[in-house]
């Protein structure tokens, strides 16, 4: 059984920066990718970001790009999101998911863990 815990979430004005921290427990992160998504409230869930350690390749939603960026440390077994310039349509709880290989067809994507509330606003 695998489980994230996502932290780092909280209120900030619009252009604040937050990290957030994914750490993985129950499986190491080689082999997999890690994709952070949202959902805000009435909105249906959307992929924000990805990492592929199987290749290091990355995706970014076309909303954050420029603004978000993916990491992953491999000691920690913890891929982070560190978010910049954020807007109040950033404002979601932010949830980690695995799976194996690459960033793509991300319905095959699994979520466990409680999400981190990030708002953004004035």
């Amino acid at each position: 059984q695998f489980t994230f815990v996502e932290s780092g979430g909280g209120s900030v004005q619009p252009g604040g920066s937050l990290r957030l921290s994914c750490a993985a427990s129950g499986f190491t992160l080689d082999y997999y990718a890690i994709a952070w998504f949202r959902q805000a409230p009435g909105k249906a869930r959307e992929v924000v970001s990805c990492l592929s350690t199987r290749d290091g390749s990355t995706y970014s939603a076309d909303s954050v790009k420029g603004r978000f960026l993916i990491s992953r440390d491999n000691t920690k077994n913890t891929v982070y999101l560190q978010m910049n310039s954020l807007k109040p349509e950033d404002t979601a709880i932010y949830y980690c998911a695995r799976q194996v290989g690459l960033c793509h067809e991300w319905d095959g994507f699994a979520i466990r863990g409680q999400g981190t509330q990030v708002t953004v606003s004035s």
